[in-house]
């Protein structure tokens, strides 16, 4: 119930963006979610897609430094509360989201989170005994690419 996330370091300076962005194009991989962060110096673009290993060994051919990680996405009621809901959950197992984005997409009436934790399967674990809903990444993914 992990995917695997890729992050790739870049300069923060114009036009870095766009590199590892059309090394994907030119392979025919989707970036199905993706977050940006940066500093002064560099930037972390934080992305999805099906075929990670292909991703990364083509970006890391492009020069890119990659690292991957894993990541748990989970539904969020898309209504006001619905993300304190699930974080009350993680809060009451003591466990610490060190970073999150959202998915592009709903399901039904649920939005799609992507959350880092330092141990994703203790994670899922206390996400499921709270009731909330993990998603796979064949879920996932047929989801996303209908």
């Amino acid at each position: 119930m992990k995917l695997h996330q890729l992050s790739v370091f870049l300069e923060n300076k114009p036009g870095r963006l766009t590199g590892p962005c059309k090394v994907l194009a030119d392979a025919r991989i989707n970036i199905l979610t993706l977050s940006l962060a940066d500093t002064q110096q560099f930037g972390i673009m934080r992305l999805i897609v099906r075929d990670w290993q292909q991703a990364r060994a083509l970006l890391e051919k492009a020069g890119y430094v990659v690292k991957t990680t894993e990541v748990v996405a989970v539904e969020v009621a898309d209504r006001p509360g619905g993300l304190a809901a699930v974080l009350g959950v993680i809060e009451r197992v003591g466990m610490n989201v060190e970073y999150m984005y959202a998915f592009t997409f709903r399901r039904e009436d649920k939005a799609v989170l992507v959350f880092r934790f330092e141990d994703p399967d203790a994670a899922i674990k206390a996400l499921q005994a709270g009731g909330v809903n993990v998603i796979g990444s064949v879920e996932l993914y047929d989801k996303v690419e209908k």
